[in-house]
């Protein structure tokens, strides 16, 4: 019976392709639901089946997945998000769900902690994690105490905007603040704009703990570096990213995922401050994350495991072993270059970093086309992102996708 209990995934985006790809070279039959822009998981040999994404209210995609169980007897089916918002969907409307499926995300109590950000703080403060200094502006005037360099990040993504697809703006003084500021406030409400002091340094300062928990416990886990990541100076996305042994941010990590007493998939990011050398909380995704395939090179294969726990299956407890590598060349070839020409990176240097073990974020011998598609489909995506998608206010990868 198990190897006939499929997955439906929400988002055809990289992570969606990720999941597509580790179930179904277990046989698990996979159907991913796509935006029209979006179907990268498509074009891999491992999803049987692609569906068009309803664009409309909540309420009618979840009348949306009710309906496609119903019609197709996919009861009892494993629900994967591939995005905060989807995450936030399947959260929101557990209960209804599980009716049909088995829904992988958290219920609304423990995923609100990581979806909005000013809960995420407050969950911080109450649980003795740092994180860098934030401010919560009702106006212009209570920008004043605002040190620089800092950024502006939405509180969440709810709204499709140029502030939500940017995720966050880097200010660099105060002018840049308030054009920024009321530029967002054009966009959405005071209380939905977070002012963040921003800490010096690139990918090589910035770390992840990714876990699979049941009941906020960790069953396996991995710590990362993002040791590369495109733009250079503030990373959209990782680009090339490590398992290293870092002990100080597995303890208040443990921390926050027994407070919101999580079950799931989860990556929780920090930035490392010289300044006093404290990690710092930067984010908590709820949701699978770009460079997942590293936890399979490193013997955690978080959907998998994700599968084999949403069906009452064992899952070994596990921690990943340091020196295993993940890249996606199609943007860690450019952030190489720009660091050569900083003078930071020398070719011999970059080779070696690319040594085995390493994961490709795309390319697969057993899944070529994917691989294949990569770049003109990256090319294509920035184009749509900045000319078309955000000024139309059409949902963009961005807005199924996160930086991670």
């Amino acid at each position: 019976m198990t190897e006939l209990t499929g997955a439906v995934v929400v988002g055809g985006n990289l992570n969606g392709l990720s999941i597509a790809r580790s179930l179904g070279r277990r046989g698990v039959p996979v159907w991913v639901a796509s935006t029209p822009n979006i179907k990268l998981a498509s074009f891999s040999r491992y999803t049987r089946r692609t569906l068009q994404w309803p664009t409309g209210s909540e309420e009618d995609q979840v009348g949306f997945l009710l309906d496609l169980a119903a019609r197709n007897h996919l009861d009892r089916w494993v629900l994967f998000p591939t995005s905060d918002e989807s995450a936030a969907l399947l959260s929101k409307y557990h209960t209804q769900l599980s009716a049909r499926f088995r829904v992988s995300t958290p219920e609304w109590n423990a995923l609100k902690w990581a979806y909005d950000k000013r809960l995420t703080y407050r969950l911080a403060d109450q649980q003795n994690v740092d994180y860098p200094a934030t401010f919560y502006p009702r106006s212009e005037s209570d920008l004043d105490s605002v040190t620089f360099p800092a950024i502006l990040k939405p509180a969440t993504h709810a709204s499709v905007n140029r502030f939500t697809a940017a995720k966050a703006w880097a200010v660099g003084n105060r002018d840049e603040l308030i054009g920024r500021y009321i530029e967002a406030r054009s966009m959405m409400t005071a209380d939905q704009i977070l002012v963040q002091e921003r800490i010096r340094g690139g990918g090589e300062s910035q770390f992840s703990y990714a876990a699979l928990c049941r009941d906020g416990k960790p069953i396996a886990s991995l710590t990362a570096r993002r040791t590369r990541q495109f733009p250079v100076d503030f990373g959209y996305s990782s680009s090339f990213v490590e398992t290293m042994d870092v002990p100080d941010i597995v303890a208040p990590s443990v921390r926050l995922l027994s407070a919101m007493k999580y079950t799931g998939i989860v990556e929780i990011e920090y930035k490392f401050d010289a300044r006093d050398g404290l990690f710092k909380l930067l984010d908590i995704n709820p949701r699978l994350w770009t460079w997942a395939p590293l936890g399979a090179r490193a013997g955690i294969d978080f959907p998998l495991l994700l599968w084999r726990l949403m069906l009452d299956m064992p899952v070994p407890e596990l921690t990943a072993p340091p020196g295993v590598r993940w890249v996606r060349m199609s943007t860690d070839v450019p952030a190489a270059l720009h660091e050569m020409l900083r003078g930071r990176l020398n070719p011999i240097s970059y080779l070696r970093s690319l040594r085995s073990p390493l994961a490709f974020a795309l390319f697969a011998t057993d899944d070529p086309l994917p691989g294949l598609l990569d770049l003109p489909l990256f090319a294509f995506k920035h184009f749509h992102n900045r000319f078309v998608g955000v000024r139309k206010g059409v949902p963009s990868e961005e807005s199924y996708s996160v930086k991670s």
